[in-house]
């Protein structure tokens, strides 16, 4: 079974609001701005949630750890 491009979409999604959070969290910590920990946060989640899709769909063409079909069906 491969992974579907919505179902990759939203675990990239679902990862990164997670991510930026935590980004949001630090850059707020660190500098005590909280317009620029908003805008870090946001710009960390468009960013990221690009390339995780990208890396999902390149790992979809990957052989590695993906069980193989078998050689004939009766």
């Amino acid at each position: 079974m491969t992974e579907t491009h919505s179902r990759s979409l939203a675990k990239a999604v679902s990862y990164r609001v997670f991510g930026s959070i935590s980004t949001a969290a630090l850059v707020y910590l660190f500098t005590g701005n909280s317009k620029a920990s908003l805008i870090s946060g946001a710009a960390d989640s468009v960013v990221k949630i690009v390339l995780y899709f990208l890396h999902e769909r390149v790992w979809t063409y990957i052989p590695f750890g993906k069980p193989k079909a078998p050689e004939y069906e009766i």
